[in-house]
């Protein structure tokens, strides 16, 4: 996917997220329990400030989190998005920038992670509103689901494997292949990390398929799509859903 795609996905499912949060900013979120969506609102817009303050520092922002701003969630909100926006489209794709993954340090890293962090929020603010979810495009739920793999598990893994626990340990041994419409991914943890291989077609312990929609909710343990259907064991489905988890909370 190229820049001004993910550009044109982060203003279209921004507005959605906005627009099913608003109608009860004090509906509770089911998938983020505990939360309204109030703070919802106000979450996603401290993340949009927080890459907009790294962009422009070329640092970590601290001290932080800004204060809240609890009496105008859609408000500041509306501000952070503006405020992204404009960060983004001053500079090029290929720009530097500080990002968490060390493998992509570009203005381009942050397009698509926020394009992909806003598409999961929305469907959070689709399920406060108990509206029914719109589809996610094909082309973004295949780049998120590459993305929750090999950057938020596989390099996650490596890179604080202390943020797992035991559980890298305990799923050593087991192979998840993991199918998206004509796309698959084999998953196989060990205690010295995750190795995520994209297009094998080596047989697994299990498997997860579906359509790209719905494997990439599955991955980030969102419900309101299709479930995936499941094949093989069941134990290695078990802990990568806990490895991601860990990978994602």
């Amino acid at each position: 996917m190229d820049f001004s795609r993910y550009l044109e996905l982060l203003d279209r499912d921004a507005a959605r997220l906005r627009e099913a949060a608003v109608r009860d900013v004090g509906a509770a979120v089911p998938s983020c329990p505990g939360w309204t969506a109030a703070d919802l609102l106000l979450h996603v817009g401290e993340v949009y400030l927080h890459k907009v303050e790294a962009m422009r520092r070329g640092a970590w922002p601290d001290p932080w989190p800004l204060a809240p701003e609890p009496a105008d969630p859609a408000g500041y909100f509306d501000r952070a998005l503006s405020e992204l926006r404009a960060e983004l489209t001053s500079r090029k794709p290929a720009d530097p920038a500080l990002t968490w993954y060390d493998a992509d340090q570009t203005v381009g890293f942050w397009a698509r992670r926020m394009a992909l962090e806003t598409v999961v929020h929305r469907v959070d603010a689709e399920l406060a509103a108990g509206e029914p979810l719109a589809p996610i495009p094909g082309d973004l739920a295949l780049d998120g689901i590459d993305e929750i793999l090999v950057a938020f598990l596989a390099y996650a893994a490596a890179r604080w494997p202390e943020e797992f626990g035991d559980g890298l340990a305990a799923a050593e041994g087991s192979t998840v292949s993991i199918h998206a419409g004509d796309h698959s991914w084999l998953v196989r943890p060990s205690a010295k990390g995750v190795e995520v291989t994209a297009g094998a077609t080596t047989e697994a312990d299990a498997s997860v398929s579906g359509s790209p929609h719905d494997v990439l909710l599955w991955l980030w343990g969102r419900q309101g799509g299709a479930t995936p259907s499941f094949s093989g064991a069941a134990e290695p489905v078990e802990r990568l859903r806990a490895l991601l988890k860990d990978a994602t909370q």
